[in-house]
């Protein structure tokens, strides 16, 4: 059993604080950190036994080796296992299908459960689970995470070889779909994240580790994320007019809480300003006044509503 001693480190401590954790065992630590769970507090009951849930669940595995480095640095190599992943499939004419990626600590059983019920019949939905793996912003303390995070902001360091794997993994549950569907990703919180770096795996064509990107987007969702890699963003598009292009041409929805305490608000408004100063001319960015780190009905609604216009999906059901 983890305790307050074994995670003794003072910042460690404070961010934990930060997230409103103070007075929480640690042992129960990572069970909550879903980040205040993606739902609103008033929604059904059943949407919450989860919270108690074991991070660590039985593993369909699945491994990812990549090298990551810069320049001077030396190749690292890490295998990722990956957890179970749920797939809702389309109760209409498949049209399209969307990897859509939780929060930390979170698993893709919770998300499933919440995209079945969408007004949606012809997307095919795929929930992923992400590996269990020691994450810096809690000391080192291991829970289900996309990529190491050690700071949600923009001067934060960003964990390309995390990043690179998990946008592989979503690109290799996207290969498999027929030729004939669209393809696009999505998620909450650092799943936001990541579908956003998966976004710009697109635009370049490339993983971060510079291995060519298999994958074409035709959508993507954010709903309380960040942008992982915006410092670089910009500058990678000097003398690339094809990359230009398909920014200019991917559709984005990215979605924020003013009142979300988790990841602050200011950082999705960033994510979006920088993306659209960037060349991402199709993005649409909302705020909802008092949505904290979870999705309501309103917010849902608007993601049912944005993807059958961007798609051009059939029998939507109002």
């Amino acid at each position: 059993m983890c305790t307050w001693a074994s995670c003794s480190e003072k910042n460690s401590f404070n961010k934990m604080i930060r997230f409103g954790l103070f007075g929480f065992s640690l042992s129960l630590f990572c069970s909550w950190v879903l980040l205040q769970y993606p739902y609103h507090p008033e929604a059904p009951a059943n949407h919450f036994h989860k919270v108690l849930h074991s991070v660590v669940t039985q593993s369909e595995k699945m491994s990812f080796s990549s090298s990551s480095g810069g320049s001077g640095s030396r190749t690292s190599r890490r295998a990722f296992e990956y957890g179970r992943t749920h797939v809702v499939r389309p109760k209409g004419k498949h049209q399209a299908t969307i990897v859509w990626l939780h929060g930390l600590g979170d698993k893709g059983a919770s998300w499933s459960q919440l995209l079945e019920t969408l007004p949606l019949p012809n997307i095919k939905w795929i929930c992923p689970t992400a590996p269990t793996r020691a994450v810096a912003l809690f000391g080192g303390f291991p829970c289900t995470a996309w990529f190491d995070v050690q700071d949600i902001s923009e001067d934060g360091p960003d964990d390309l070889e995390g990043l690179d794997a998990t946008a592989a993994h979503v690109a290799n549950l996207l290969s498999a779909e027929p030729p004939d569907v669209q393809l696009g990703v999505g998620g909450f919180s650092m799943g936001a994240a990541t579908a956003l770096y998966s976004a710009t795996c697109h635009v370049f064509k490339q993983y971060g580790n510079g291995s060519p990107y298999p994958v074409n987007l035709s959508a993507v969702v954010g709903l309380s994320g960040w942008l992982p890699c915006s410092r670089t963003l910009r500058n990678r598009f000097d003398g690339s007019h094809e990359a230009a292009g398909r920014a200019a041409s991917l559709p984005i929805l990215l979605c924020h809480g003013l009142g979300d305490e988790v990841v602050a608000y200011h950082h999705g408004e960033k994510s979006a300003q920088t993306l659209s100063s960037a060349g991402f001319q199709n993005l649409t960015f909302r705020s909802y006044n008092g949505l904290g780190h979870y999705t309501i009905p309103q917010e849902t609604d608007e993601v049912c509503h944005w993807l059958t216009a961007r798609l051009g999906l059939e029998g939507s059901q109002s």
